[in-house]
């Protein structure tokens, strides 16, 4: 499926995550910010632990196994 650390940037990665429940974390800029499975997702947003992450400004990496 997914490497760990790759970047997920497309409407199927973050869906692919969500359906199989694998765990995404996420950073802004350098500085990591949440770990933890999508809940949902739309063009403009992901979101995390009941957090809004916005797709623009945040990094979102595949952490499968963690």
């Amino acid at each position: 499926m997914y490497q760990f650390g790759e970047r997920l940037v497309a409407d199927n990665h973050f869906n692919d995550h969500l359906v199989h429940e694998v765990p995404v974390q996420i950073y802004e800029g350098e500085k990591h910010k949440d770990i933890g499975f999508v809940q949902a997702y739309t063009r403009l947003f992901v979101r995390v632990n009941d957090v809004l992450y916005n797709r623009t400004t945040c990094i979102f990496v595949s952490r499968p196994g963690y």
